[in-house]
């Protein structure tokens, strides 16, 4: 339980309110059970600092607004997904298509484990020249597939290398959605006859041997 003391800095004659022992932590869990409720859209200052606890003044002790909330929400969340590929990955080892697989893998996991995260990150709608650090967290995330997709190229012969950025948007593009396919957990998602993973998979191999990669090498 987190400790809390009443504040004594507060006007006289003025609502007092509670100093939080970790007051940001505990806004970024009530934002995150929020979104789980309610999606990106139910987060409000005043609904975060009630789940939290703490008065409807208190946030802006942290945050200067809602979607400085929400921006470091999403910001935590791509620092997570960054690790979480960049784990996958691990340089391509054992082999490059074992990685790769287990690099979407690993994006799908994260879609189905963290969903308000990600949700945070990819449905709040933020404005990301006013969050720099939001754009720059996920540029970080994205630049691992970036460097799989350089690592893939190059093994194709020169003057028959697709550019690794295209490779990577698009490879990007299959696993979101298809994350997104399967994120639905209620009556409106379509029934499909394969996992997500085996979807990305077959999809995956499909679009590299039409590059022509090796896959018996990779």
């Amino acid at each position: 339980m987190v400790a809390m003391s009443w504040h004594r800095g507060d006007p006289p004659g003025g609502r007092r309110g509670y100093h939080h022992g970790n007051l940001r932590e505990a806004l970024i869990e009530a934002a995150l059970k929020l979104i789980s409720e309610k999606g990106p859209s139910g987060v409000t200052f005043a609904e975060a600092a009630r789940a939290a606890g703490v008065s409807a003044a208190a946030p802006y002790r942290h945050f200067r607004d809602r979607d400085a909330l929400m921006a470091d929400v999403a910001r935590k969340g791509f620092d997570r997904f960054e690790t979480a590929l960049r784990t996958a990955w691990d340089e391509g080892r054992p082999d490059l298509r074992a990685a790769f697989e287990r690099m979407g893998r690993a994006y799908l996991a994260f879609a189905r484990d963290e969903p308000a995260y990600f949700s945070a990150m990819f449905e709040s709608g933020l404005d990301l020249s006013r969050y720099p650090e939001v754009k720059q967290a996920g540029d970080r995330a994205f630049e691992v597939l970036r460097t799989a997709c350089e690592t893939l190229v190059a093994m194709l012969p020169p003057g028959k290398r697709p550019p690794a950025l295209m490779m990577a948007l698009h490879i990007w593009s299959l696993s979101h959605g298809i994350a997104a396919l399967f994120s639905r957990g209620d009556g409106a998602r379509r029934a499909i006859p394969m996992t997500p993973e085996e979807l990305l998979e077959a999809a995956s191999l499909i679009y590299m041997q039409g590059l022509g990669v090796p896959l018996g090498q990779a």
